[in-house]
């Protein structure tokens, strides 16, 4: 049986390969089924031209994959980016994969501070998963990008998974398909290369990757997380608001009624307090404006969606703010938005508003650093 007889799959993001709608899902021009590797023209455009991915999939299709991995016995392998770890958190994950056992990692450990203590990280980690529901076997801390702490997860990995398959698991953006590949480059499986894209929603099923004769790892599609602030913004914009180097903490000293507008994706309002420093862990590429709460009113209008940006004019003339409001207490906190970062505050309390599109998450936790 030829490759024009056999049922294919993309190697770049698993969808089944088909030939005859150039419109629809999986379709490849029939003389790419001769290469070796074949990949659709969705994928190949988002490698070769960098174009935003317009195909996401339903939530009954996320429910379904998760479902069928609590049918089976498996080690799962939940990833969390650490710059966003509530905001990339995979909401009642332990009630769909059954019993089976669940190994968290933390990536993008590259883009944080270097003052950040890892054990620390990872004892924070465990202590917030635990306030979420879920016990984990253990935390291992990589960065995809770089190839950090990649032979520790290895050495995790065949620990825990006792010859059982491997499911990776996340939502969007977590780096799930880039940690695939990594493994597979350090430990010269070439043959494969999962597609990867700065847009969510770049994996459309279940890719399966031979470990052993018995057993395999499964990439499978990124969940989508609809408070993530990446779901508010153009796709070009998301090159702005996602961090991809070190982030370079940015720092404030505030008086009581002053404001911070983070672009024009999120408002700071220091309502009451002393003064004291406001630091801000956020993309190098986000720009952070400085104005009196008596004009953020009339400075947000005036500017929004372009001085205040991103979102550009366009998007930015729909935002539909949500407040949320913070009385944090004296001593270490961070206030946490989904999707963007945190602001840490170590002083001796302070009354806090902020605002963000509706939708998207805000919180305070224990200080990070």
């Amino acid at each position: 049986m030829d490759k024009q007889e056999m049922e294919l799959y993309c190697a770049g993001c698993g969808i089944a390969i088909q030939t005859e709608d150039k419109a629809s899902v999986g379709y490849a021009p029939p003389q790419s089924l001769e290469k070796e590797t074949v990949i659709c023209q969705r994928c190949y455009r988002i490698r070769h031209y960098n174009e935003a991915s317009t195909v996401t999939l339903g939530d009954d299709d996320f429910v379904r994959i998760l479902n069928g991995i609590g049918d089976t016995k498996a080690l799962v392998v939940q990833v969390v980016d650490i710059f966003d770890f509530n905001g990339s958190w995979l909401r009642g994950l332990p009630r769909f994969v059954g019993g089976n056992p669940i190994l968290l990692v933390g990536n993008k450990v590259d883009l944080l501070p270097k003052n950040v203590n890892r054990n620390r990280l990872i004892n924070w980690m465990r202590k917030s998963s635990a306030d979420l529901g879920l016990k984990p076997l253990d935390v291992v801390l990589v960065s995809a990008h770089k190839g950090e702490g990649v032979e520790r997860l290895v050495q995790a990995m065949n620990e825990y998974r006792k010859g059982r398959n491997i499911y990776v698991v996340g939502v969007t953006n977590v780096g799930k398909s880039s940690l695939i590949n990594r493994l597979l480059k350090q430990f010269g499986e070439s043959e494969m290369d999962i597609t990867t894209s700065q847009f969510p929603g770049t994996t459309l099923d279940v890719i399966e990757i031979p470990l052993d004769d018995k057993s395999s790892l499964y990439d499978t599609p990124g969940i989508v997380n609809r408070d993530q602030l990446v779901h508010k913004v153009a796709p070009q914009e998301l090159k702005v608001i996602m961090p991809d180097k070190p982030i370079k903490p940015k720092v404030y000293q505030l008086n009581a009624e002053q404001t911070m507008f983070i672009g024009g994706l999120a408002r700071i309002d220091f309502v009451k307090g002393e003064r004291q420093s406001f630091v801000f862990y956020l993309s190098n590429h986000l720009n952070v404006h400085r104005t009196k709460l008596a004009n953020a009113d009339e400075l947000y209008a005036k500017h929004k969606g372009e001085m205040l940006a991103p979102p550009g004019p366009d998007a930015a003339e729909s935002i539909v703010w949500e407040k949320f409001t913070f009385k944090v207490p004296s001593g270490k906190y961070d206030i946490v938005i989904s999707g963007l970062g945190w602001i840490a505050l170590h002083g001796k309390g302070a009354n806090v508003e902020v605002h963000v599109p509706k939708g998207v998450a805000a919180g305070l936790r224990p200080s990070l650093i």
